[in-house]
């Protein structure tokens, strides 16, 4: 077990005890409270500079301020994923039991953004009697798929660390979800948008097949690493999520792109193709 980079020193960020569970519970309450605040911080900017924003419903509202914090952690999410993927070589020698100390800060601060995750998820669902199963599921795999980071201090991160990769599609999927509550669905940018959402779910269902492949080809060496009954888990929501969400999720998105339909409100918006102008008071207006 690699726990160390040899090249940093005693004041990089990376270098923390993460055998100890103080540590890694600090850095897991850090991630929680560093996007609990991005959340915050997304309503007050948007109630002050969009006035699309302040006319939406509370629901609605907190689908937008969710977008804008998960495209946040895209950033470090596909920073860390694709430093792991193609670039640092101790993960390309080793994809089931190596670690890395940055490796460790981003799979606990992660950790952390995804319990915040699961909370506005249930809560939204409570407050707006709204429930979507499938986003319940992914959800709740997401999260149990990374608490092998904090109990189990042996575990390999490479697989935990490409499965962050598959947040790439967050910045698009927040920029299509504003520029269609802000009244400019059909514009250019939109459409040019959505290319690049169905293109990045494409890479998504690729990526987790390569993160199946890496499971199936390595097999007893993963079950002996994450120990079984986290590897159920893992094995568990990485099939479903390939097998069937992934792909559900990637036929809305492309069906959006032909039949503009908005999929997070009750006042779903439709292309009406014979006057070619959009059914709903959601596109009459177009202010920021």
């Amino acid at each position: 077990m690699n726990l160390a980079n040899e090249s940093g020193t005693s004041r990089d960020i990376y270098d923390w005890n993460y055998v100890l569970w103080a540590v890694r519970l600090k850095l897991l309450a850090a991630g929680f409270f560093i996007y609990l605040g991005v959340f915050l911080l997304a309503h007050w900017l948007s109630s002050w500079i969009s006035a699309s924003y302040r006319t939406l419903s509370g629901m609605e509202k907190a689908i937008w301020n969710t977008f804008m914090t998960r495209s946040l952690f895209a950033v470090q999410s596909c920073g860390a994923g694709l430093w792991a993927l193609f670039i640092d070589p101790v993960f390309q020698a080793d994809q089931v039991y190596s670690q890395q100390k940055w490796s460790w800060f981003h799979c606990l601060i992660a950790a952390g953004y995804f319990l915040f995750d699961n909370i506005v998820l249930h809560v939204s669902n409570i407050v707006f009697r709204d429930f979507d199963m499938v986003s319940v599921l992914h959800h709740l795999f997401a999260f149990g798929g990374i608490l092998v980071v904090i109990t189990n201090i042996t575990s390999g991160h490479y697989l935990i660390l490409v499965g962050l990769l598959l947040e790439m599609s967050s910045p698009s999927t927040c920029l299509s979800h504003v520029l269609l509550k802000t009244g400019y669905a059909n514009t250019f940018l939109w459409k040019a948008n959505q290319w690049v959402l169905i293109h990045m779910f494409h890479c998504r269902m690729v990526l987790s097949y390569h993160m199946l492949w890496v499971c199936i080809s390595n097999w007893n060496d993963v079950v002996d690493n994450m120990g079984l009954p986290y590897f159920i888990v893992f094995f568990m929501g990485l099939s479903i999520f390939t097998l069937i969400i992934n792909p559900y999720w990637t036929y809305q998105i492309t069906e959006r792109f032909f039949r503009l339909v908005d999929g997070n409100s009750s006042n779903t918006a439709v292309k009406n193709k014979s006057s070619g102008k959009l059914n709903s008071e959601t596109f009459q207006k177009k202010m920021i």
